[in-house]
């Protein structure tokens, strides 16, 4: 779904080049996509951000009340909105313009999401996709070893680097595996597996302190399923 012809025409020709495609229809705006998905229910719908009247969000939005939606990848200019994307559980964020091999991992990334069956909560992310000077920049979970909600924005902590990117904390949450992080405070998630050691300062205020010698305050309201997830006993 694009306003822009020539880009739904390049877009046809690379998915024409996936045996796992089949293009069964395209929109120039949101209304009209809206009326061909309930016409046609795709198992997947291409869909770009800026468009005339309805904008790519606002569809997403709309389809994800749907009992059965299409999963749906972003196709877009745009790297700023990558945070409002994943908030509406996409499959992926594809910047134009768009490269063969970039494609065929989001095609792929459908696939696989189809072959498991669509399921009601979001799926647990494997990797995030980040703006990063003027490109997305994949950051893979295994990577991620914190983190921290700057006002709009979060930054993610990988090994090598820190990503920020648009969006709330609360929706990166519901993304990682609780498994493996465990959110210690209103603004910081933190691996599971860096967490060296939790102390008590005294007066009811705690810190978890990670592998590098980083130091977290606890927050109070977290305290509770903090020492329940890490086995905690005692007072």
């Amino acid at each position: 779904m694009d306003d822009e012809p020539l880009a739904v025409e390049a877009l046809r020709g690379l998915c024409a080049r996936s045996s796992a495609v089949n293009v069964i229809g395209d929109a120039g705006d949101g209304g009209a996509g809206l009326a061909a998905i309930d016409r046609l229910r795709p198992d997947a719908v291409f869909l770009d951000i800026e468009m005339p009247g309805m904008d790519g969000l606002s569809v997403a939005a709309r389809l994800g009340r749907l009992a059965a939606p299409p999963l749906i990848v972003f196709v877009t200019a745009y790297d700023h909105f990558a945070a409002q994307a994943f908030d509406l559980a996409v499959i992926d964020y594809v910047l134009k313009p768009v490269e063969a091999a970039r494609l065929d991992r989001a095609i792929e990334r459908v696939a696989e999401r189809l072959a498991l069956g669509r399921v009601a909560e979001p799926a647990r992310a494997r990797e995030f996709w980040v703006p990063s000077r003027g490109a997305m920049v994949r950051v893979n979970v295994s990577d991620i070893k914190r983190v921290e909600a700057e006002r709009d924005y979060v930054r993610i902590f990988a090994w090598d680097a820190s990503y920020l990117l648009r969006g709330s904390i609360t929706a990166i949450e519901e993304r990682l595996d609780p498994e493996q992080f465990l959110r210690v405070h209103r603004s910081t998630i933190l691996r599971r597996s860096a967490i060296a050691q939790v102390r008590h300062r005294g007066a009811g205020a705690w810190v978890a302190t990670d592998m590098a010698g980083g130091s977290t305050n606890i927050g109070r309201s977290f305290l509770a399923n903090v020492r329940a997830k890490l086995g905690m006993s005692g007072p």
